[in-house]
C-alpha cells in the first residue's frame, strides 16, 4: 500500500497545525486519501501541540497506531512525542534545537530556523521550510503543497505580495536543501495516484453542509470549543439563503430560542459540548412535552465541568440518554465520520420533524476537527422529510388516524403511530398553546391519573414507531464471528481496520456500529449478541457507557475495553484485545 503517517510536534502559534493542515489539503487534492488527528492546548497562544495525517491511495479508516514520520519543531515536541515513532521510522529535527538520542530510527536534521532566518530571510516562514523538506523527502509533490498555500493567501497577495513570495521561496529552498544535502535512507515514499473527485473537509464543514441541506433555516448558539466552528459558518451562512442567526446570551436561552423558531414552523438547531448541554436540560424536557422538533449537537469534549475543552471524549452518552427530569423520551444520533456529519445530521432533522421530538446529535472533538477526502458522491442530496401537518378536511386531520371537529383542534391527539398532526402559527393555521404542562389533546392543562398515563404512552410511541421506521446497523466482518464488537460514534472506521486486522490474522470477528442509539435497534442487536461467544465495547469515557446500556438493556456482560485520556483508540489497540480475548 502507497501509505504515510506523518506527526508533526511543535509550540502553539508557530505553525504546526496550519503546517499540518496544508500537507493534507495538499496530499487530497493530488489524489491521496488522507485522514488526520490533532491535539492543541486550550490556551490561546502557546504550549504543545501536534498534527498527524495518513496518507494513502486506499480509503484510511484510522489516523494510523504510530508515525512514520516525526517532524518535531522544538526540543520540547521531540521528547513529547519520539517514544511513540515506530520502529524504523525517521525522525525529521533541527539541530540548532537539539540532538537526539541513539534509537531505532532514521534522523534527519534540517535547519529550519537557520534556512527562515538566512535564505528566505523570513523567520515566520518556518513552518514552510518545514512543509518544502517534507514534499522533499517523501512527498506529495511540492506542487500540490504550493497550490494551497497560494489558495490561502491568495487574499493576501494584492496587500502583501513579498509574504506570497517568501512562502513560495521557503518551499523550494527546502526542498532543495534536502534533496542535495541529505542523503535518503528510509522507505517512506509516496508514489503517483490518480486524481479522484473528493471533497476535503472536517467534521464540523459536513455537518455544516448537510444542517443547510436539511432546510435548518434557524440557528442559535453560544461559543464553546469545540462546537464554535459551527456556530461561526452558519452565522456566515444562515443569512445569505433567508435563514436566521443569533448568538444568544448563554445555552439556555440558545435552547428556549430554538424552540420558540421551531414552534413557529421554521427548522431550528443548536451546537453546544458538555458544559453547554448540561445548562439545556430543562428545555429538552420541555421540548420532549411540548412535542417540538429540535436538533441539539453535542460535539463531547473530555470533562467532567470544563474539562479538557480541547481534547476528545465519548462521555455524554449517558447524560444525553437521561438528561432532564422525568421520563422524557428524545432520540439520539451519533456520526462516526466526516461523511456521516453531512448525512446524518440531515436524518436528525428529519427525524425531529417527523417524531416532533428533541434529537441529541452527539459528535467529539476528534471527529469536529478531523479532516478527511470524501468522494463526492457522499454529499448527494437526500430526502428532505417535513411535519405531519394539521390540515383540515371536513373533521378529519392527513390521514394520521385523528379526526376532530374543525373548531377544537386536538394538537396532542392519540394516534396509533404516537404522532399528532401539528400546525404553525398563522393565518389559517389552527392554535394550540405549547406547554410544558401535562396536557390534554387540545393542549389544556390536565392532571388526572389516566390522562398522564395515556399522553405518556403516546409520546413514548413515537420511538416505538422510529424504531420500525429507521435504518438498523450492518453487521461488518465474518457471519460466523466468534467474537464481536459493538462501538459507537468516531471510534468506528478504527474497529473496522482491527477486525480487518484480525481477520487477516486468522481470527474469526465481526463489528457492529449502531448511528441511532435511542430508539436502539433491539432486534439486531440481540441477534448480533446471540451470534458470537465474547463481545468486546471499546468506549472513549472511563464507566463504559455502552457497555453499561447494552447490560441494563440486553443482560449483555461485556468485555470493556475503555480509553479516557483525551486520545482516540488506535486499531491496534483494539486488535489487541480481540487477542487477549481469543
Amino acid at each position: 500500500m502507497n501509505e504515510i503517517t506523518i506527526r508533526i510536534g511543535g509550540e502553539s502559534g508557530e505553525g504546526t497545525i496550519s503546517g499540518g493542515d496544508i500537507i493534507a489539503l495538499g496530499a487530497a487534492r493530488w489524489g491521496y486519501h488522507v485522514y488526520t488527528f490533532r491535539t492543541f492546548p486550550a490556551e490561546i497562544l502557546g504550549g504543545p501541540c501536534m498534527f498527524q495525517v495518513r496518507i494513502g491511495d486506499r480509503p484510511i479508516k484510522s489516523m494510523g497506531d504510530y508515525p512514520d514520520v516525526l517532524v518535531c519543531l522544538n526540543k520540547e515536541a521531540y521528547d513529547r512525542n519520539i517514544s511513540d515513532l515506530r520502529n524504523g521510522g525517521v525522525l525529521v529535527y533541527d539541530p540548532a534545537d537539539f540532538t537526539p538520542e541513539a534509537g531505532d530510527f532514521i534522523a534527519y536534521a534540517v535547519p529550519f530556523n537557520e534556512l527562515a532566518r538566512k535564505e528566505v530571510q523570513l523567520f515566520q516562514t518556518k513552518n514552510m521550510v518545514m512543509l518544502g523538506a517534507i514534499s522533499g523527502l517523501f512527498g506529495p509533490p511540492i506542487e500540490a503543497i504550493a497550490h494551497v498555500v497560494e489558495s490561502k493567501l491568495s487574499k493576501s497577495r494584492k496587500s502583501n505580495p513579498i509574504l506570497m513570495e517568501k512562502n513560495m521561496l521557503a518551499l523550494e529552498i527546502a526542498k532543495k536543501y534536502v534533496t542535495q544535502q541529505l542523503s535518503k535512507r528510509d522507505p517512506f515514499q509516496l508514489g503517483s495516484v490518480e486524481k479522484a473527485d473528493r471533497i476535503v473537509l472536517n467534521g464540523n464543514q459536513a455537518l455544516v453542509a448537510g444542517a443547510l441541506a436539511a432546510e435548518c433555516r434557524y440557528f442559535a448558539g453560544y461559543p464553546i470549543t469545540p462546537a464554535s466552528d459551527i456556530m461561526e459558518a452558519l452565522a456566515k451562512e444562515l443569512p445569505q439563503i433567508g435563514g436566521t442567526f443569533m448568538q444568544t446570551e448563554d445555552e439556555i436561552a440558545a435552547l428556549a430560542s430554538v424552540l420558540g423558531a421551531s414552534f413557529g414552523g421554521v427548522r431550528a438547531m443548536t451546537a453546544t459540548s458538555g458544559p453547554g448541554f448540561s445548562l439545556m436540560t430543562e428545555l429538552i424536557g420541555y421540548a420532549s412535552m411540548a412535542e417540538i422538533p429540535a436538533v441539539i449537537v453535542d460535539a463531547q469534549r473530555a470533562g467532567p465541568s470544563t474539562g479538557m475543552p480541547t481534547k476528545m471524549e465519548q462521555s455524554d452518552l449517558s447524560f444525553a440518554l437521561n438528561a432532564s427530569h422525568g421520563d422524557t423520551p428524545r432520540m439520539i444520533v451519533a456520526p462516526s465520520d466526516v461523511a456521516d456529519c453531512y448525512s446524518l445530521i440531515i436524518t436528525a432533522f428529519n427525524m425531529a420533524e417527523r417524531y416532533q421530538i428533541p434529537v441529541i446529535f452527539l459528535t467529539d472533538q476528534s471527529l469536529t476537527a478531523r479532516v478527511e477526502s470524501v468522494d463526492r458522491s457522499a454529499f448527494k442530496p437526500m430526502e428532505i422529510e417535513g411535519r405531519i401537518k394539521s390540515e383540515v378536511n371536513g373533521s378529519s386531520f392527513n390521514g394520521n388516524g385523528a379526526t376532530q371537529a374543525a373548531h377544537s383542534y386536538s394538537r396532542y391527539a392519540y394516534t396509533a403511530s404516537g404522532i399528532s398532526p401539528i400546525s404553525s402559527p398563522g393565518p389559517g393555521a389552527m392554535a394550540y398553546v405549547a406547554t410544558g404542562l401535562e396536557h390534554d389533546e387540545q393542549g389544556h392543562p390536565d392532571y388526572e391519573p389516566e390522562d398522564h398515563t395515556a399522553m405518556m404512552e403516546k409520546r413514548f410511541r413515537k420511538l416505538d414507531t422510529a424504531a420500525e421506521e429507521l435504518p438498523k446497523p450492518q453487521r461488518y466482518g465474518d457471519e460466523d464471528a466468534t467474537i464481536g464488537i459493538i462501538g459507537w460514534g468516531s471510534t468506528e472506521g478504527t474497529i473496522q481496520e482491527a477486525v480487518d486486522r484480525a481477520r487477516a490474522m486468522g481470527y474469526k470477528v465481526a463489528a457492529l456500529h449502531p448511528k441511532i442509539l435511542s430508539p436502539l435497534p433491539d432486534r439486531t442487536i440481540r441477534d448480533f449478541i446471540r451470534s458470537v461467544k465474547s463481545v468486546i465495547v471499546p468506549e472513549c469515557n472511563y464507566s463504559g457507557q455502552l457497555a453499561n446500556l447494552l447490560g441494563a438493556k440486553y443482560g449483555l456482560q461485556a468485555i470493556r475495553v475503555n480509553k479516557f485520556g483525551g486520545i482516540p483508540f488506535t486499531a491496534g489497540e483494539i486488535l489487541r484485545a480481540i487477542e487477549e480475548v481469543s
